[in-house]
């Protein structure tokens, strides 16, 4: 009798242990960012690039003088179809307007006048860190825009975060084949996705310098 006396004196569980339980299964749970991915239509774990996460940029100064970045006149080119010109331009004016101050090549603002298309299209892609392909419908009839992705493919067919696709209103059977090996950016949310873009290119110019000093130490 003593110890069912006990028992029914047992102490209920603290709300200390509760919330640490509630904590455990949240976390087991599926994130609902990988829930909205799959019902976008580009679900992860494909064969296919995935939609990137924005992820936090850890502080480096890449302005300083001496700095690799200033290797080439360019941080980003952005390679698009004239069709999409207006949101390319929003785009650039983001950028240029970050505290980095990002120098971008806008082919119909800072092309050459009177020179080779071909010949400034290669300059821009050698004389640029890093490459944005805005992959939409105009994008993929326009013989340039796939001559210039060749260009960048060709010119670092490698370089983590150097050619980075982002992708508009195009669906999944058409994006190019040439770029399945490579993560993709898909613009749902304007300012998520400069966001995303400004993140990539910060963070490969922070691995450039690194790898520069480390070099010269």
């Amino acid at each position: 009798a003593g110890w069912f006396r006990q028992l029914l004196r047992k102490p209920k569980p603290s709300l200390v242990e509760s919330s640490l339980n509630t904590s455990r299964s949240a976390s087991s749970s599926p994130s609902s960012s990988s829930s909205s991915a799959e019902s976008s239509g580009f679900s992860p774990g494909t064969s296919l690039a995935r939609s990137v996460r924005p992820s936090p940029v850890s502080a480096l100064d890449i302005s300083a003088s001496g700095s690799a970045r200033w290797a080439k006149s360019y941080d980003v080119c952005i390679c698009h179809s004239e069709v999409d010109l207006e949101l390319v331009e929003e785009l650039v004016s983001y950028l240029e307007g970050q505290p980095e101050s990002f120098r971008c090549f806008l082919q119909l603002r800072d092309a050459a006048p009177g020179s080779a298309v071909v010949t400034e299209l290669c300059d821009a892609v050698q004389n640029s860190h890093c490459w944005v392909m805005l992959i939409t419908p105009g994008f993929l009839c326009d013989p340039w825009c796939k001559y210039q992705m060749h260009q960048a493919l060709a010119e670092a067919p490698m370089a983590n975060g150097r050619t980075i696709p982002v992708l508009k209103d195009v669906d999944r059977k058409d994006y190019p084949k040439e770029l399945r090996n490579l993560y993709y950016i898909y613009m749902a949310l304007k300012e998520n996705s400069f966001r995303q873009i400004r993140d990539t290119v910060m963070r490969y110019l922070q691995e450039l310098c690194r790898s520069s000093t480390s070099r010269t130490e």
